[in-house]
């Protein structure tokens, strides 16, 4: 019973579905229903503090594993709808954004659980996902870098105080990969491997292009444009999601480049019930800092955590209107630091 509230993550998916089945307006309805009606259906269902023991991890796995199947399903669904149908230009843009909010909403967030882990299999797993929507460099610099660095200005997954969303993007998109790269390069020496035969960016870089070969061959230019477009769509959302996740919060400097311990002061969390199970409580996200290794289903309700007001739907629509955003985060921002 307890797995079972995670099975609505599949709901996420089947609105594109549906968009693709009933076409016009519909082809948007995964917009309409992740970023108005989940984030009105927060407040009926209220919170969720409980914190879970820890139980079989079976059916909690299988249901990210399943996604993999359902992921791929949709790929291929949604580049035949744009390459091979007869919709028009509007619908196939909404095919391929709802598209991208899925890939992006579910998949990057079972993606960021999976490459935690020290399974390989779940590594590998983790991986193709990221692989779906071009952003396998993000299994380097999360675990490794923003782990390490969060809550620093050496961390690109950090938003600063005052940094709109449309100026944290850029940055956060550019020096996430440069320091995903430098972190390999350091790899590489250490073990005294191959800088090219031993480079995982031949597969960062080389995976998405065979993905691209293979959509251009089957379908045609139509679907190597979808398979970039929504992956675009997939890492931004990511990466808003970031935005959210850290903003303002900083970790004090004891002494020249040595930090303060990470603690539960440096992650907003929300204890929002229905986008926590959406999200596989990512929502839990400084019990995740804390411990990156917790599975999913046993994340922890942490009390001296920094609060947001919405769940995380809620806030990337706040991030897009950065006035809105500061009425609302400043002071809660400024309340925190005084309660530190």
């Amino acid at each position: 019973m307890a797995v079972l509230p995670y099975c609505l993550t599949f709901l996420i998916p089947a609105t594109v579905f549906a968009g693709m089945l009933l076409g016009g307006g519909w082809t948007y309805f995964t917009v309409v229903f992740v970023f108005g009606l989940v984030p009105l259906l927060d407040v009926p269902l209220g919170y969720e503090l409980r914190n879970d023991p820890p139980r079989r991890s079976g059916p909690f796995r299988f249901v990210l594993y399943s996604h993999a199947v359902m992921q791929a399903f949709l790929l291929v669904s949604a580049a035949c709808y744009v390459a091979l149908g007869d919709a028009t230009l509007l619908e196939k843009i909404g095919v391929t954004l709802c598209t991208g909010l899925s890939t992006g909403g579910i998949g990057i967030t079972i993606a960021h659980e999976l490459v935690h882990k020290t399974d390989p299999n779940d590594r590998f797993m983790g991986n193709a996902f990221l692989a779906s929507v071009c952003y396998m460099h993000f299994a380097i610099e999360h675990v490794i870098g923003h782990h390490s660095r969060v809550g620093t200005p050496q961390d690109p997954a950090t938003a600063r105080r005052g940094e709109t969303l449309y100026a944290f993007l850029p940055r956060t998109l550019i020096d996430s990969l440069r320091s995903a790269w430098d972190i390999e390069q350091r790899r590489i020496r250490k073990r005294g491997l191959s800088p090219l035969l031993d480079n995982k960016f031949l597969g960062i870089f080389g995976f998405p292009l065979i993905i691209a070969a293979l959509a251009f061959e089957t379908l045609g230019p139509a679907a190597v444009l979808f398979y970039f477009a929504q992956s675009a769509v997939a890492f931004t959302l990511l990466e808003i999601v970031n935005y959210v996740e850290h903003y303002g919060l900083e970790r004090r400097e004891l002494a020249p480049g040595r930090w303060e311990p990470v603690s539960p002061a440096h992650s907003w969390d929300a204890d929002q019930r229905l986008t926590n199970w959406f999200l596989f409580r990512l929502q839990r996200h400084a019990d995740h800092h804390m411990h990156p290794l917790r599975p999913y289903q046993t994340l922890r309700h942490v009390e001296d955590s920094p609060k947001l007001p919405l769940g995380y739907p809620g806030m990337v629509v706040l991030a897009l209107v950065p006035p809105l955003w500061r009425a609302v985060m400043h002071p809660r921002l400024d309340a925190w630091r005084r309660m530190e």
